[in-house]
């Protein structure tokens, strides 16, 4: 089988992927959720003209400097002065409190000075002067949050003042996570011979949890037929959207996930990306169940997740944002010539004194040092049969997540 361009392969497992379902979620359990429709204001805010400042109302005409106004009662935030204000009267007036009628400005009270009932005016009023007009920050039906965006924080306080004790979300994209291999042993157990420390899982599943997905993990399975095959039939039975396995993706006679999807009734999309790393990729669907095989290499397994498990879960998850963003960057060393196959080189990044981005890549890119991934900050991106290219040359960049 040819090695299947990255842009191709990224298409295929986007193909027909939609917003998962709609769901009314509390406010709380909202942040970071994407909203599924528009959401409109159910209120006007501030719903009446407000004081923006500590002082008196006042009748800008009456409040010339040095006036002397008569103080007729008190205005706090949540305690509306029922009268409406007349010539030559004041009425001392806190941030948030509800102008009276008849006022139309606010006098600060470091531009005043106090004597029982009468109030000395300093500084002129001016009409308009300290006072938040009703609908300032936005009126009834206003949509001020819009389909397809991962709520903040900002937006949750947002929601709330519109009145809204709930969000239409779409549902979180669920994920199992399926390990293969007789050689993995988890942190902290003994080790056989020839045995490593299984670490892929812990970044996927952060790198998924930090997309907004529900997480399964459904362990490491044996090298054999049945217990790869009991592994995806889990991920069956747990509604997962998606199915990531990790290690078995290759040709040797231990790699038996193909097999094992294929015997399961998945369809196979493609096997084998020209790309560097994570070459022996493989995708494929079994009924509404997308499957990601990725490499056992942790380097591989990694930067694959990246460029198609993330923009996947984007996708199922309602995201605008789907496909990750590029930046314009320098070389900070020369670099040889490219090959058939698309690179993603693991690179330090730094700011030039000029505000230049330069990318450094580090000197070994061999895709199972952690030690190197853990260090790096972004991915230098390489075109196929791209040439050998000195320092400083212009270059692409994939930040990596923080």
């Amino acid at each position: 089988m040819a090695l299947m361009p990255v842009a191709d392969a990224l298409a295929a497992v986007l193909a027909d992927a939609e917003p998962l379902s709609r769901q009314m979620v509390a406010l709380d359990d909202c942040f970071h959720r994407v909203l599924a429709c528009d959401v409109a204001s159910l209120r006007t805010q501030p719903p009446q003209p407000m004081s923006a400042m500590d002082g008196y109302a006042v009748r800008a005409e009456d409040a010339t400097q040095h006036a002397a106004l008569t103080v007729i009662g008190e205005v706090a935030a949540g305690r509306p002065f029922e009268r409406t204000l007349g010539a030559h009267e004041a009425v001392r007036i806190f941030t948030g409190g509800v102008i009276p009628a008849g006022a139309d400005a606010v006098v600060i009270q470091e531009d005043t000075a106090r004597e029982g009932t009468t109030v000395f005016i300093h500084e002129a009023a001016r009409a308009g002067r300290h006072i938040r007009p009703a609908g300032v920050d936005f009126t009834t039906g206003d949509v001020l949050l819009r389909a397809g965006a991962r709520l903040t924080d900002r937006d949750l306080s947002l929601a709330a003042s519109m009145n809204h004790p709930e969000l239409p979300v779409h549902r979180r994209p669920k994920v199992a996570l399926l390990a293969t291999g007789d050689e993995l042993v988890m942190p902290g157990q003994p080790l056989g011979p020839g045995q490593i420390v299984y670490s892929n899982g812990y970044a996927l599943r952060a790198l998924a949890r930090n997309e907004g997905a529900e997480v399964t993990d459904l362990g490491i399975a044996a090298d054999t037929l049945d217990a790869t095959v009991a592994g995806i039939r889990r991920a069956r039975d747990s509604d997962a959207d998606i199915l990531i396995t990790t290690g078995g993706a290759s040709v040797g006679d231990h790699d038996l996930v193909q097999q094992a999807l294929t015997a399961e009734g998945v369809t196979m999309a493609f096997w084998k990306i020209a790309m560097r790393p994570g070459k022996p990729m493989m995708h494929g669907r079994i009924g509404p169940m997308r499957v990601i095989g990725l490499p056992g290499n942790p380097v591989s397994s990694y930067v694959c997740a990246l460029l198609f498990m993330v923009p996947l879960i984007r996708t199922l998850s309602g995201r605008r944002d789907i496909h990750l963003e590029r930046e314009p960057a320098l070389l900070g060393c020369d670099v040889g010539a490219n090959d058939l196959r698309e690179d993603y080189l693991r690179a330090v990044l730094a700011v030039r004194e000029d505000g230049a981005l330069v990318a450094t890549p580090v000197t070994r890119q061999d895709s199972s040092l952690l030690g190197n991934l853990s260090a790096a900050h972004g991915l230098v991106v390489r075109a196929p049969h791209a040439p050998a290219a000195p320092a400083g040359t212009p270059c692409s960049v994939l930040r990596l997540p923080l």
